[in-house]
Formats: structure tokens, sequence, C-alpha cells
């Protein structure tokens, strides 16, 4: 069994809100064999896999993590809602994956800004904002670059330290991010704590986001397999 399937055991059932003595008794298997599957120590067989599925109300491809939607089914580009519905890009075949991720990371962020206005930590949002204006900068300059034609006295720093410049100060947000969201204030900057902090869970996304939460949870499934692909995490 892949390490997804006891993860997502697990954060099921804390969000089920049920103990792992309840869940245990409900699926009719010991306390002790449900912690070795949620602990990944042991796989279990076909039969639990059905049953789990059944208990928690998702699909065993969700289990097994081969989708990231609760139900099992795969997305195309038809289900990603547009976040301006009076402006439809015109898709050709060539352009379906462009499309595709650009609605993604567009619903996404939606998801993501919206989080951050009940956080109430203006060191996040800046942060964040910052973090992110810079890496879309950074893939324009690559894009504008392409060409060489392009005159670069379009932009006020030179091409040869714009890269490693918006790399550190990329870094220096994500450091100043990472203080806020841990409860530790540099400087001027506040902090978040977890009283402070809205709870997350498939469950309040999908309620809270329904024409977004399908592509968030792509998203991030997708960008968890690239970073599986370049690292020893399983």
């Amino acid at each position: 069994m892949n390490a997804d399937f006891a993860r997502i055991m697990t954060l099921l059932r804390k969000e089920k809100k049920v103990s792992q003595k309840k869940a245990a008794s409900d699926l009719g298997i010991s306390q002790g064999l449900l912690s070795h599957y949620e602990k990944g120590k042991r796989e279990c067989g076909l039969d639990f896999l059905v049953r789990a599925a059944d208990y928690y109300g998702v699909s065993c491809d969700y289990l097994l993590g081969r989708s990231p939607e609760p139900e099992g089914k795969t997305i195309s580009l038809e289900d990603i809602p547009d976040d301006d519905p009076n402006r439809r890009d015109k898709v050709t075949p060539g352009s379906v994956m462009i499309a595709f991720n650009k609605k993604l990371i567009v619903n996404s962020l939606n998801v993501l800004f919206s989080l951050l206005t009940k956080l109430r930590s203006a060191t996040v949002m800046k942060e964040i904002s910052s973090y992110l204006m810079l890496a879309v900068y950074k893939s324009f300059r690559y894009v504008y670059s392409a060409n060489p034609k392009n005159d670069q006295n379009f932009f006020m720093i030179d091409k040869t330290i714009a890269g490693a410049g918006c790399d550190a100060a990329m870094c220096l947000s994500e450091s100043k991010l990472n203080a806020a969201v841990n409860g530790v204030a540099i400087g001027s900057d506040d902090a978040v704590f977890e009283d402070g902090a809205p709870q997350i869970s498939t469950q309040s996304l999908a309620q809270e986001y329904p024409q977004y939460y399908s592509s968030t949870v792509n998203l991030i499934k997708n960008s968890e397999s690239k970073i599986k692909e370049i690292t020893s995490v399983k």
C-alpha cells in the first residue's frame, strides 16, 4: 500500500472527528491493526479498502491517492469554472494544457486570498503577495527574454542579476512568512497564533468554495507529484 493511503486514512478519521478506537470498531478491526494501517506499517486487503471508502464516504481511488477528488472523478477543462465568465479564452488543441493550468492557478488563488482575509495578518498577506508577484515577474522575464530582439530596457534591472535578485527577494519573503505563521513577530511584523488561524479541512474547502475546490485539490496533487519526482519523499 502506498504512503498516500496511510496519510489519507488518518486525515479522514480526524476530519470525521472520531477516535482511532471508535473508527476501528466501526470498521470491524482492532485498534492496533488500524494504527498499523494509518502508520503505513501494514497493507490492507481489498475488502477493507472498500469498507473504509464506504465508511468515510469517498472513493477507493481517493483513499489510494490516485485522485485528489473524494468522489474519485477526473476533471477536464470544461469542468473547471472560469474566474471571469465574461472572458473566455479561445482554446485550440495546442493550448488546452495552458488553459487548464491557468484555470487551476487562478481558481486556487481565489481560495488562497479568501483564506488570507480570514487570517487577518498584514504580514502574511504582504509576504505571500510579494512572493507571488515576484514569481510572476520572474516568469514574465523568461518569456520576454525568449526573443532576443525584445528591448531589455523594458526592465530597470539587468537580466544578468534579475533572476538571482528575484530568488533572494522571494527567500526573504518566505522567511518572514514562515516566521509569522509560526507565531514569531520580527521587527514591526505581526504574527499569527493558532486561535487566529482558520481551521481548514477537505470538507470545509468543498463547502466554502464549491466552484474552486476541484482546482485547488488538483493543483496540490500536481505540485506534490512534481516534488516527489525530485526528492526522496514518498
